[in-house]
């Protein structure tokens, strides 16, 4: 293939400049846009919610499959995710609460599913980010529910079940850990490595391998693994890339998670119900009488409807000992007449059903 003399280069040139002229333009129309819905949804209701999210999931869609390339759906759904935050943050900034430190991957978790423009506010624990929620401080917070490696977050499950907080969306994000130094570290002499317990678990066999002689420091995340880092001479982090940005570190290895599909999957809770987007979820808490066959009575419904169960995990029930309460998640809508079918069917086996929300599924 023949090299594109200066002539065929300088057209190019110019033909992406003019590309960009009206990409540019086309942006600006799409965010007089939503300045003008924002006008006239408060016009008509002072409380009017700007952000939905069967309508972004929707959008995110349509954009996946309309895509011709060269660009990936995935990369180009990630381009489209950030013009609608920043067009939202015209109508009205949205605030997050997330399970800090900053740069955590909650964070990060946060960012990828409402976008950079989005305001994201830190947290101490888990129950904490469903207070800001449930007090209006914020208008949703993000948690993590479950990891591909280690399992669910039983804090954020208990946390569930005394909360009047609905789950608005879900946000599956790839779990990559590195391991960071700081520019003084002598990367030959590390003898201690510092990390959240979850991510020690999910390293074990590259560390025994790599550092068995280390001492492994136990930490309250990885973000704050990395702030520690930065001061010792003799010591490394296992963190991701956004710790790594945050505090200036440097990548000694990277993608060292054992399992490569190391995945951790975050939930977004909120105060509003969520209309259908037409590929949802919904998740129940389901008390059931200890009684033989429970557990069948319960899941038969979902079997006889032909509803595909995606998840069903239990924990210990508040309300007597060795009794115990059912997480389940499913696909499908609560406006779906099936699925209204089969929940009338179980309210009346259960002896407590509540249903946590119906939510898009995971789009990016």
């Amino acid at each position: 293939m023949s090299k594109p003399n200066k002539q065929d280069l300088s057209l190019l040139r110019d033909r992406i400049d003019q590309l960009d002229g009206d990409i540019l333009r086309l942006i600006s129309e799409r965010a007089e846009c939503a300045r003008q819905v924002a006008e006239t949804k408060t016009a008509s209701d002072p409380d009017a919610v700007f952000y939905r999210p069967e309508r972004e999931a929707q959008v995110l869609r349509r954009v996946m499959e309309l895509n011709q390339g060269p660009l990936d759906s995935e990369e180009m759904a990630r381009l489209f995710r950030e013009i609608m935050s920043a067009c939202l943050a015209l109508e009205q900034p949205v605030k997050v609460a997330y399970l800090g430190p900053e740069g955590t991957f909650t964070q990060q978790a946060a960012l990828k599913h409402f976008g950079e423009s989005a305001i994201s506010l830190p947290m101490a624990a888990i129950d904490e980010v469903f207070r800001e929620v449930e007090a209006g401080a914020v208008n949703y917070g993000v948690v993590p529910v479950e990891n591909s490696t280690e399992g669910v977050i039983n804090h954020t499950l208990d946390s569930f079940m005394d909360s009047s907080l609905h789950i608005c969306g879900e946000v599956v994000l790839r779990i990559h850990h590195h391991l960071l130094v700081a520019d003084t570290t002598l990367k030959d002499k590390v003898s201690r490595i510092y990390s959240h317990p979850q991510s020690f678990a999910q390293c074990r066999k590259w560390l025994d391998a790599h550092f068995p002689h280390a001492e492994r420091v136990p930490v309250s995340s990885n973000a704050e693994a990395a702030r520690l880092v930065k001061s010792e001479w003799h010591s490394a982090a296992i963190a991701g890339d956004m710790a790594a940005k945050l505090y200036g570190l440097t990548h000694v290895a990277e993608k060292i998670e054992d399992r490569p599909d190391n995945s951790t999957r975050f939930l977004i809770i909120g105060n509003q119900q969520v209309p259908m987007s037409g590929a949802d979820k919904t998740s129940l808490v389901v008390a059931m009488r200890n009684q033989p066959g429970a557990l069948h009575d319960l899941l038969e419904p979902f079997h006889r409807h032909q509803i595909d169960l995606t998840r069903l995990e239990t924990r210990p029930s508040r309300t007597g000992v060795w009794n115990y309460v059912f997480f389940i998640d499913f696909a499908g809508h609560l406006d779906e007449p099936r699925v209204a079918a089969v929940l009338d069917e179980v309210r009346l086996r259960a002896s407590e059903l509540k249903v946590l929300g119906s939510y898009p599924q995971g789009v990016l």
